[in-house]
């Protein structure tokens, strides 16, 4: 099983919650804690995220609470926030689907929604859980941290809260989504013990209310996102799916000189509000829209920061201070906050992923404006990564036949326009800016390669597979070491070799009396290509040895089997897997009887509904829905009707290995329209 944590490694240990010490009680835990205890979900996730060129899912698992009767569900962005598809457990063991509501990088929270509607109507009603008052607790405050660790079932551990404005000791060493989580969240530190799976799980205190949402795990303590912060989060998340803020760009710290009051300018982004109010690095702030501010440590800047993004955007406000020891102020008007990154795209017909610009991105790659794309992956096999030069990550594309893109639904339209009706990859101008350099290559842009081999010419077979008779191995059977031939490793049955009554162990030094020149490893492709030579129909005669008496043998060549490569294949978009049509060698090789019917399942793509289902690469699929599958045909057929059906419920028989199982797929269509 696959955590989201694990993509986010931070010095000093930080990391989404890690393992920490334990502190043992012997005490019994309240009957209100056992009521939020069931209000835990275990949050199974697919998301995706650009890679490689292309929108890779991945699989993984946190917790979450429950905290309205209507079907709400907090939890960290982190575990959720890019989620393409949510199933939650409950602590009775009911799963029940869920959708993404809003996600906030800023706080890494995220709320989520269950589709109580879709339940069974004698199920129990589910149980909720409170927020409590994060500004009341103290220091030495007993607590509860609950959640499924390990993706396992529910669990509570007890401790005491350690610290109630936990900060990291790097001001950037925590980012999400571009966003810098440390700018506005002071975390309640903690010595309950939380496992890596618990990310999203409540910190519970003894009266059962909510006061944390548990993020990180900082060397022997855990950290949890404050619950008065979690709430005012979730209520807009609930509203209108995203949080809005303001933003000036501002970049401050801790004021250096302890006599002094306020909170010190680190820098100011160029062209932003605050620089176009003439607010410069150095000045001292010491009152913000009508509230006196000051910061004397690190752990008070993020109070300021909510107190600068919680402004309403367009709207004027005063700041006060000091330049130099003379008393300032100045008029800003702040922006709306956008996303520090835009949501990645897949282009397939270009082989990459890209994104738009948001204001702050194109500020961090020095763009005079947002217009451009830009690239965010490619495809390293892809049109592409095989232009020359290539487009490689971070390179903006600005136009396409000479036709200025602003933005990816630009990219989108003059693609189509390039591709449509054709049937081959078109080579197509590209303007792209790298850093300060304008280059132009040509990227072949159009439909996706067709997975069809081209028809091979029939090949005439024997039915063996072979060894050369080396000089080693001829001088270990007791002939000369100047030996010439082939030894039968393997007669493949219902074959030519077969029929001629050819066994594993015979020696074959002539075909039709021209000897087999072969004694070297390297000459392992000598018999073939004399084999190659023939007719599809041709007699042939073979003399050798078995054992120490002289032996022919006359075989008339076949067809040889198609090749696993040349075998129609089948790409199942909807359930995300390739199978192909069974070859000679699966059912051989598989110890399969020659009539076997099936399909082998190629490819399996991470976390598709086929790989939720247990699909794996190799698994021979028998039925579907209690259908034999006999055919690629069949089997299109078959998927067809279950899409337009839109069945709740579709069910695999499959072979693999020795054994035989069923697979329960359960594809949410909501989701897939």
């Amino acid at each position: 099983m696959l955590f989201l944590f694990r993509s986010f490694f931070i010095p000093f240990s930080l990391s989404f919650c890690c393992l920490l010490s334990a502190v043992p009680s012997s005490e019994s835990i309240s009957e209100e804690i056992q009521d939020v205890y069931q209000a835990i979900v275990r949050i199974e996730v697919v998301s995706e995220q650009g890679s490689g060129g292309r929108m890779m899912k991945s699989r993984s698992t946190g917790s979450g609470v429950i905290i309205s009767e209507n079907g709400l569900v907090v939890t960290n962005h982190h575990v959720a926030g890019k989620a393409s598809r949510l199933t939650c457990r409950l602590s009775d063991g009911e799963e029940v689907m869920a959708d993404l509501l809003g996600a906030d990088a800023m706080t890494d929270l995220a709320l989520l929604r269950l589709r109580l509607d879709e339940r069974d109507n004698k199920a129990v009603p589910i149980k909720t859980a409170r927020f409590g008052n994060s500004d009341k607790v103290s220091v030495g405050d007993v607590c509860f941290a609950m959640g499924s660790p390990a993706g396992l079932s529910q669990s509570v551990t007890k401790g005491i809260i350690s610290n109630t404005a936990l900060i990291s000791a790097s001001s950037r060493s925590f980012r999400l989504d571009g966003e810098n989580v440390g700018e506005l969240v002071r975390w309640l530190g903690h010595d309950a013990v939380i496992y890596p799976g618990n990310s999203g799980g409540p910190l519970v205190d003894k009266n059962g209310k909510i006061i944390g949402i548990n993020e990180v795990g900082i060397g022997s303590l855990g950290g949890a996102i404050p619950s008065n912060l979690a709430k005012e989060v979730a209520q807009e998340l609930e509203n209108q799916g995203y949080v809005s803020r303001s933003w000036v760009g501002l970049e401050c710290q801790p004021i250096i000189e302890g006599n002094q009051s306020g909170v010190l300018v680190a820098g100011v982004i160029s062209d932003s509000p605050a620089y176009l109010s003439g607010i410069k690095a150095g000045d001292i702030i010491t009152k913000y829209a009508g509230r006196k501010v000051s910061a004397r440590i690190p752990e008070d800047i993020p109070v300021f920061n909510q107190l600068v993004y919680s402004r309403p955007a367009n709207q004027k406000l005063w700041v006060h201070g000091f330049r130099k020891g003379k008393a300032k102020k100045w008029q800003i008007t702040p922006a709306p906050k956008e996303p520090a990154y835009a949501k990645e795209i897949e282009i397939k017909s270009w082989g990459i992923t890209v994104r738009n610009f948001t204001l702050m991105s194109s500020l961090e790659a020095l763009r005079e404006n947002k217009r451009g794309v830009q690239v965010h992956s490619t495809n390293r096999g892809g049109p592409s990564a095989s232009a020359k030069p290539s487009l490689s990550p971070g390179d903006v594309i600005v136009s396409v036949n000479d036709k200025t893109v602003h933005s990816i639904q630009d990219l989108l339209d003059v693609s189509r326009k390039i591709t449509r009706g054709q049937a081959e990859p078109i080579p197509t101008l590209v303007s792209f800016e790298r850093n300060l350099a304008k280059l132009l290559t040509v990227v072949k842009i159009g439909p996706e390669a067709e997975e069809n081999q081209p028809v091979q010419a029939w090949k005439p077979w024997l039915g063996i597979s072979t060894q050369v008779m080396t000089r080693e191995l001829s001088s270990a059977l007791g002939l000369p070491r100047t030996t010439r031939g082939i030894r039968v490793a393997q007669v493949f049955p219902e074959t030519p070799a077969e029929q001629a009554g050819i066994k594993a162990g015979d020696l074959i030094f002539r075909l039709d009396g021209q000897i087999i020149m072969a004694h070297r490893v390297e000459d392992a492709e000598v018999f073939g290509n004399m084999i190659k030579q023939y007719k599809t129909d041709a007699a042939i005669e073979l003399s050798g040895l078995r054992g120490k008496e002289p032996m022919s043998w006359h075989a008339n060549l076949t067809k040889k089997p198609d090749p696993p490569n040349e075998l129609p294949k089948h790409e199942e978009e909807t359930f995300e897997f390739t199978l192909r049509d069974l070859s000679f060698a699966d059912r051989v090789n598989r110890r399969l009887d020659l009539n076997q019917s099936g399909l082998m399942v190629e490819n399996v793509e991470p976390a598709g509904w086929g790989a939720l289902a247990g699909l794996r690469q190799g698994d021979l699929l028998l039925h579907v829905d209690g259908k034999p599958i006999g055919s690629i045909q069949a089997f299109e057929k078959i998927m067809k009707e279950l899409v337009t059906a839109q069945k709740k419920q579709v069910l695999f028989f499959i072979r693999r290995g020795i054994h035989t199982l069923f697979l329960e797929l359960e594809p949410d269509w909501d989701q897939q329209g």
